[in-house]
């Protein structure tokens, strides 16, 4: 394990490495939950879609900490889920298509394939590594924020708001105050250097909720989303529902080729550049990076991405990608594959063990998601805001794009369009890499795509 992982060389041991596993795992494993709640909307079977979000999740994040020796975890991701049944299959299911969500696995299983052929060719290596050291410090705090408005809004501590966008939630409300309790505990726990302090922080937090049902003072409504804190054991619920394997539909896709180019193309952007993010900003929180800012080993880990999205759309589910909850983990010391493995296993666990996983409440991951925006927070820090102004406003750019359009992907978007134009406007043309050039010019048609 030593010699394979290279403990001691990232400084850290069997243990850290498991609590940080563990920690990585229960602040996402919301999404056991909530894949099969939005793909049921495709038409997919909810149980189905349970199974195949769990041993995708496993065999995923397997194939990171093999392939690139990286404490990140892979699941199918939010956003893309969404884009999935609502942007493809509803729409597809309106104008008379059958079964529209086999042609929705079809265009993930080809994005899979593109980006395994885009990894060898090492475009979306080069991307990750020549993306400028300002932007990727803004990518780094820009997550940080994004990750933070989730966490808030888990609790119900931000709400939605048509006067203002955003506003206060119901501060009586029991989500909000065992939100803001647990992270009070997580920051306490911090100072006085507990181990496993954030893991610590959303087991306590989901403690205090059970307390709080058994007391009454949490009232269970599921139509208002709040259910029961309590696992229920029942037989059912024990014995996993197939996954709906190899259900693809490539005749529609040949009949109707611009059309499903399309599908496939927004698959591919967001997936592209939400994984560049989250591997940058969680490698430079863990201080993976190298001296000069690159990541060690990019093609590994983005091959796994690739890998998984494949075996995921064979499985039946979304697009399977890079976590950004993974930093959870990360910011409890984990900084190799082990932390990977660790929790590989717990999601192979929680396809016999459901009832406990899936009653971990969206608010006691909040103390761990809130606390880890700080942490990433921290490297706006090492920002220049001075100089040479396609790096300070690129970067800028990066930072409060993520959470004010609720998408990693769009941070680094118009960041890196900036960068570029900026670089341009100011006679440095010559001083972009070519990878920039390409990533900016997709995302100007990806930008054409949405007028």
């Amino acid at each position: 394990m030593e010699n394979f992982f290279k403990l001691k060389e990232h400084g850290t041991d069997v243990k850290t490495e498991m609590v940080a596993g563990a920690t990585t795992f229960l602040s996402m494993v919301y999404i056991l939950a909530v894949n099969p709640s939005i793909l049921a909307a495709s038409g997919l079977d909810s149980g189905a879609v349970f199974t195949a979000t769990a041993i995708s999740a496993f065999a995923a994040t397997l194939f990171m900490a093999f392939f690139a020796n990286y404490p990140v975890a892979l699941a199918s991701g939010m956003g893309l889920n969404a884009y999935f049944s609502y942007s493809v299959c509803i729409p597809l299911a309106e104008s008379g298509v059958t079964d529209p969500w086999q042609i929705a696995l079809t265009a993930v299983f080809v994005e899979g394939i593109i980006f395994i052929l885009l990894s060898f060719f090492n475009f979306r290596e080069k991307l990750v590594n020549d993306v400028p050291e300002n932007l990727k410090y803004g990518i780094t705090a820009g997550i940080g924020l994004f990750i933070a408005i989730i966490g808030l809004k888990g609790a119900g501590i931000v709400a939605g708001s048509q006067a203002t966008l955003v506003d206060l939630g119901h501060v009586s409300s029991p989500q909000f105050i065992l939100g803001m309790a647990g992270l009070l505990i997580v920051a306490a726990l911090h100072h006085f250097n507990v181990k496993g302090y954030i893991l610590i922080g959303i087991l306590g937090t989901w403690g205090l909720g059970m307390i709080a049902q058994a007391t009454g003072w949490y009232q269970v409504d599921p139509e208002a989303g709040m259910f029961s804190l309590f696992p229920n054991f029942s037989t059912e619920a024990l014995i996993p529902t197939a996954p709906t394997f190899f259900k693809f539909n490539f005749e529609w896709a040949g009949k109707n080729i611009l059309s499903f180019l399309v599908i496939v193309f927004s698959f591919l952007f967001v997936d592209l550049f939400d994984t560049v993010g989250t591997l940058i900003g969680v490698a430079e929180k863990g201080n993976l990076l190298d001296k000069e800012g690159k990541l060690p080993n990019a093609k590994g880990a983005l091959l796994a991405d690739a890998c998984g999205t494949v075996l995921g759309a064979c499985l039946g589910t979304s697009t399977v990608t890079s976590y950004v909850e993974s930093s959870a983990g990360v910011a409890n010391g984990g900084r190799t594959g082990l932390t990977a493995v660790t929790t590989a296993v717990l999601f192979l666990i929680a396809l016999f063990f459901a009832p406990i996983f899936l009653a971990i409440p969206a608010f006691a991951t909040t103390p761990a998601l809130v606390w880890v925006g700080l942490l990433m927070m921290s490297s706006i820090k090492r920002m220049k805001f001075d100089g040479d102004i396609a790096d300070v406003f690129g970067g800028y750019m990066a930072v409060i794009m993520m959470p004010f359009t609720y998408s990693i992907a769009n941070g680094i978007m118009f960041g890196i369009l900036s960068w570029v134009i900026l670089k341009t406007i100011t006679g440095k043309a010559k001083d972009v890499p070519a990878v920039m050039w390409i990533s900016a010019l997709l995302f100007a048609l990806r930008l054409w795509s949405l007028v």
